[in-house]
């Protein structure tokens, strides 16, 4: 959530930036600066009152006292109309500061200044491209193909247990899918991430602090009865673990890594570009999450990209990071990168990590606050998150690039986690 005051101070920067996003925020700024001018207004006649019935409440006691009564009772009727018109100002108060709440949640962070210009995914900036690219027969098979040759996910068995994007996961699949949350938390705990295990449903609070509420409410499955939601990431109850806390300085940044399945209604996703393991409402992921001292958030930055690359890089997959233009970044964020593999036998391009600074966007909903050793007033926290990473596609450019005559290779870095090289 942006800044009031920055808002009300720098109404042309905020609707300028926003731009780059796509959104025009000229309405809700100029909506919200109406709106504090009315208040300010407002205050103007509340402390008019107070200072009238201050002054009036001192005549009281003495008109009382030169026996002055009649005259004291129409003191003091004033008064009592005094405070029904403060109260009345005061509910005024509320009210605007409702509505200035409501305009504010619906702004999204400002970009960062080395965003691209742009509005859809062909805008993005590819920043770096590395990795072997595997010649594969013609006898290459997408891994929906293998998958189903070597029994390693039944897809229709999870469209009869609940639905299409619900694969089941079996034998040596299942035991493929253990050993990469292994390697990747494995991987983050060395990294110095502390390992959490957080619940899979959240309350509405903790949807407000990431974001994803009011932003993204049709996206997430929603528990009617109890007004709870099925996590779309783990960084939705990591990152709330600090909501309302006060940090001390000393103690950032702060380092957390969770395992946790996420589910997504991705409502509207269907079509060749979403078969097999493309696109799933449920699915695995290991998430990395910071917070960070605002001096310090971009350097962060940069080293959880370098680490989501460490983890491409050991699996030996090809890859490419992008920054984000404006348009296809999350309503959050202030900078994305965002990773994708190049899946061998579909001759695309699959995106598996996003990696976000979101500055103070999300703390200031949090209420998530550091204090600096001597300071008494405590400043906004910079949160961050990544990818670190999600499997499914993961594993589809696994199963695709390292398909051979015998079967399936498995990464040497993932034999001593799974317990065989080869699938076949």
């Amino acid at each position: 959530m942006l800044n009031l005051r920055f808002i009300q101070e720098n109404p042309e920067l905020v609707i300028e930036k926003l731009k780059k996003k796509n959104f025009d925020a000229s309405a809700i700024v100029e909506q919200i600066n109406d709106l504090y001018k009315k208040k300010n207004e407002t205050q103007v006649q509340a402390d008019q009152y107070k200072s009238e019935m201050n002054t009036l409440s001192k005549e009281i006691g003495q008109l009382f006292r030169e026996g002055k009564q009649e005259e004291a009772n129409h003191t003091k009727a004033r008064t009592s109309e005094l405070k029904e018109n403060i109260k009345n100002l005061d509910e005024e108060f509320a009210k605007i500061d409702e509505q200035v709440f409501d305009l504010q949640v619906q702004l999204p962070n400002l970009p960062a200044d080395i965003v691209p210009a742009g509005k859809t995914p062909e805008d993005n900036k590819e920043v770096k491209a590395a990795g072997e690219m595997p010649v594969l027969g013609d006898n290459k098979l997408p891994h929906w193909e293998l998958a189903e040759k070597y029994d390693l996910i039944d897809f229709e068995l999870g469209v009869k247990l609940t639905g299409a994007g619900f694969p089941v996961y079996k034998g040596k699949g299942a035991r493929l899918q253990r050993a990469l949350i292994n390697f990747f938390l494995d991987e983050a705990r060395d990294a110095g991430y502390l390992e959490i295990q957080p619940p899979l449903v959240v309350n509405e609070d903790s949807g407000f602090g990431t974001g994803q509420l009011p932003d993204k409410e049709g996206q997430m499955y929603h528990v009617t009865e109890d007004n709870l939601y099925l996590i779309p990431t783990a960084e939705v109850p990591v990152t709330n673990l600090y909501r309302d806390v006060i940090l001390d300085a000393k103690q950032l940044p702060v380092k957390n890594t969770a395992y946790s399945a996420c589910f997504r209604r991705e409502a509207g996703s269907y079509g060749k570009d979403v078969r097999g393991l493309n696109r799933l409402h449920q699915f695995d992921k290991v998430e990395v999450v910071q917070v960070a001292h605002p001096d310090k958030s971009y350097d962060i930055l940069d080293q959880m990209v370098a680490h989501v690359e460490s983890l491409v890089t050991k699996l030996g997959l090809p890859y490419r990071i992008l920054r984000l233009c404006g348009g296809d970044m999350s309503f959050t964020a202030a900078l994305t990168y965002d990773f994708e593999v190049f899946s061998a036998a579909q001759e695309k391009w699959l995106e598996v990590s996003s990696v976000s600074n979101f500055e103070s966007f999300q703390a200031n909903r949090l209420k998530l606050r550091f204090r600096e050793e001597g300071q008494k007033k405590p400043q906004i926290a910079h949160t961050l998150n990544g990818s670190a990473l999600a499997l499914p596609r993961i594993v589809a450019a696994l199963l695709e690039n390292y398909q051979t005559a015998d079967g399936i290779k498995v990464p040497d870095v993932l034999v001593p986690y799974c317990g065989f090289d080869m699938i076949d």
